[in-house]
């Protein structure tokens, strides 16, 4: 009759660490960066844009007279 309990202790013990890493595993998802966080912390300020120097470039070209392409 001690070998009842016991499963029943195991089974319950098993399911509660399943459950465990369930809500490790949506926390990390929660907290983890998102991309508009990577944005405000700046990781892409290293990157030019060429497309506003291009417009720019464009924009003198047409005040001087010349071609746009």
């Amino acid at each position: 009759m001690a070998e009842v309990p016991k499963k029943v202790a195991q089974q319950t013990e098993d399911k509660l660490e399943q459950v465990a890493a369930n809500v490790r595993g949506k926390f990390e998802e929660l907290t983890k960066p998102r991309f508009t966080d990577k944005i405000k912390d700046g990781r892409f300020l290293d990157q030019v844009d060429h497309g506003i120097d291009r417009a720019r470039a464009d924009e003198k070209r047409k005040e001087q007279g010349g071609s746009v392409e």
